[in-house]
């Protein structure tokens, strides 16, 4: 039998939370996964590439937390994780101003009900919930978990809405909830219309990148693996209550980024990019304090952005056949 922790991962075909599920199959635990839809194609599964050994350990409940709340309860009840990492949220900043009663009713309502369900389960010891720096809109200078919300787009007001949900439940139900806060990660296995891999396929493909506003937001790029060993840290050590920024201390532009991406695939910026209208609402910056995680969880990251392009090119360029069937822009979902 094994004696480390189970854990359920809520949201587990999102490529965070799919990269997790491997990072917490790799270090022995057994993995409830859950998500709306039915398990992805194997190329966006980071888990499905481990052998055959670490993948026993795994099992998935296809629930959708709007539609199969029953579902989903009566798997987590059977499993009994320790621990419950959610990564279940309506994501895609621009897209939430078309429909943004859906963002609501997935990263609030549904997700309240989850928790209401959730706080009386007698096995849960630590519930993890992925947030997102969005909820502190535009900053300026480095923040840490301190700094007020200021969300600036439905999208951001969703996450920051839940959060403060989840203050409510901690302080009248002692719900032993932990927070994590990442800058933008990439790695292997990531969708195709987020910019590192997007980037890539096309200079693969010879199409051109739409890149919007010039490129002249700043951000911090976190690879994924890192954030899924951090967030297993918290899981395990953190105390309830408490929240976690994870990113690394490298800013830059998203058209720096795109041109280190051109330099290291041999082609020119000026011959693979348009640039575009931006789109509304976006963040020019967030610089995210990660002083705590680093403090608190005895965490680092590990990975350098050059050796995680170098991965992610590595893996368009060996699935670039199964990626070419896959779509290639953001599909919305109700």
């Amino acid at each position: 039998m094994n004696s480390r922790p189970r854990i359920a991962v809520i949201g587990s075909n999102s490529f965070s939370g799919a990269s997790f599920v491997r990072h917490c199959l790799a270090q022995g635990h057994d993995v409830l996964g859950a998500s709306r839809s039915d398990e992805l194609a194997t190329v966006f599964l980071p888990y499905r590439w481990l052998d055959t050994e670490q993948q026993a350990g795994f099992q998935f409940v296809q629930a959708d937390l709007n539609q199969d709340l029953d579902r989903l309860m009566t798997a987590l009840d059977d499993f009994q994780p320790a621990y419950v990492v959610n990564f279940a949220a309506q994501g895609m900043v621009a897209q939430s101003w078309l429909h943004p009663e859906h963002w609501y009713q997935t990263n609030v309502v549904g997700n309240v009900c989850f928790h209401n369900r959730l706080r009386k389960a007698a096995y849960l010891k630590k519930y993890v919930h992925v947030s997102t720096p969005e909820v502190y809109g535009n900053t300026s200078g480095l923040i840490d978990e301190s700094a007020p919300f200021n969300p600036s787009t439905p999208y951001a007001a969703s996450r920051a809405a839940c959060d403060l949900h989840l203050r409510t439940f901690l302080q009248q139900h002692k719900f032993p909830v932990i927070w994590t806060r990442a800058a933008n990660v990439y790695g292997p296995g990531q969708q195709l219309y987020r910019i590192i891999p997007r980037t890539i396929l096309y200079i693969m493909l010879g199409k051109k990148l739409e890149l919007h506003g010039g490129g002249h937001s700043v951000r911090s790029f976190i690879h994924i693996d890192d954030v899924a060993a951090a967030t297993l840290q918290a899981a395990e050590s953190a105390e309830p209550g408490a929240c976690y920024h994870l990113s690394t201390p490298r800013h830059l532009s998203i058209r720096d980024l795109v041109e280190m991406i051109c330099t290291s695939m041999g082609v020119k910026f000026d011959d693979v990019v348009n640039v575009v209208d931006d789109r509304p609402g976006k963040d020019a910056a967030y610089f995210l304090d990660s002083a705590r995680a680093r403090r608190e969880l005895g965490w680092a990251d590990a990975v350098s952005l050059e050796t995680g392009v170098a991965q992610t090119i590595d893996w368009v360029r060996n699935n670039l056949e199964a990626l070419k069937a896959q779509p290639f822009d953001y599909i919305h979902k109700a």
